[in-house]
């Protein structure tokens, strides 16, 4: 195996055992048993949780809301991001067990399709954020009113964007096969998981650059304003935009430090398990905003109620399709799921 393959991985299913000298000077021990048997558990109840939440809440959309709305088409992308992310964690669960068993292809597509929902998740809350700002700093936006009606220009521009930067991704990925018999997939150099991680940060970095610009304007105008429609869309896209950043920051904070060489054994010790400690974090993330629209989504848990009342069998079923009412409000941006 190259030199440069000792150097610790950072992203998707990349495994650190497989990263450390061969010579195995900084062992961990049994840590990785335990590592197993945590990541198979907790990364199977984020892909079944994120399933059932997220297929429940596209279900409510197209049942109850008005997808002409932006904001609706945005949480609808949203939870397909999600989908789309949490549909990769059993391939990462079979290789922590096994290692990569799947082939060449496989390594390259998983790998892209994991990072498409990773990147096409921050590019809709970043876009959700703008929109609240535009609606509340200027609710007669003429910007606004027009991307009323391009909600699918723009949702096919998020996603083919998101698709072109994980182009490289998959151009120098490969299956690798270590010294034990065990395969890994990973980059081709070390190189280019830098370029990787650097590039998730900085993205990363801009994204909440810009958001936290636009929620600091969105509170200065709100905390003058008396309308509590407004302070609770709000209320709801700031909780789910920390809660993303809030699981994510860590693991790209980690990811970049990886990038630079570990100093003594202990450290390299202490880095791989909040490594892993943060990753587990990240990737169950997918299943966490469905909980959220629950919590604090207002309208959703109407929604929720009234499909429950549905489909049991004395059920009235007999409330008026808020779809309806949603086509009557129409002129209101807000006819969201909040």
């Amino acid at each position: 195996m190259d030199e440069e393959y000792n150097t610790p991985s950072s992203y998707g299913n990349y495994s650190y055992e497989y990263y450390f000298n061969e010579s195995n000077v900084c062992d961990s021990g049994n840590y990785f048993v335990f590592y197993t048997y945590l990541t198979t558990i907790l990364y199977t109840l984020a892909f079944l949780l994120s399933l059932l939440g997220n297929t429940l809440v596209l279900w409510i959309l197209f049942k109850y809301e008005n997808l002409t709305s932006l904001t609706n088409v945005f949480i609808m992308n949203l939870c397909v991001s999600d989908l789309v992310f949490s549909c990769m964690l059993p391939f990462w669960i079979v290789d922590q067990s096994f290692g990569w068993i799947f082939g060449e292809f496989l390594c390259k597509a998983v790998n892209a399709v994991f990072s498409t929902g990773y990147y096409s998740g921050v590019f809709f809350l970043t876009l959700m954020t703008i929109l609240r700002y535009l609606s509340v700093v200027n609710p007669l936006s003429t910007l606004r009113a027009q991307a009323q009606h391009c909600g699918f220009l723009v949702s096919l521009a998020i996603w083919t964007c998101s698709i072109l930067i994980v182009v490289p991704e998959v151009i120098h990925t490969t299956v690798h096969e270590s010294m034990d018999g065990m395969k890994t997939c990973d980059y081709t150099e070390w190189k280019w998981k830098k370029v990787d991680i650097y590039q998730r940060n900085i993205l990363f970095l801009i994204s909440f650059a810009v958001i936290v610009f636009c929620y600091f304007k969105i509170l200065v105008i709100l905390l003058r304003a008396k309308s509590h429609r407004k302070h609770r869309t709000v209320k709801l896209i700031l909780i789910i935009v920390v809660a993303f950043f809030l699981s994510w920051a860590p693991y790209n904070i980690l990811s970049f430090l990886t990038t630079f060489p570990s100093p003594t054994c202990q450290y390299e010790k202490d880095s791989k398990l909040a490594f892993h400690i943060s990753r587990k974090i990240a990737f169950s993330h997918c299943c966490l905003n469905p909980v959220l629209y629950v919590f604090v989504g207002v309208k959703f848990k109407r929604h929720l109620l009234r499909l429950f009342s549905q489909c049991l069998p004395y059920g009235t079923g007999q409330a008026s399709s808020p779809r309806m009412s949603s086509q009557r409000k129409f002129h209101y941006e807000d006819a969201s799921i909040y």
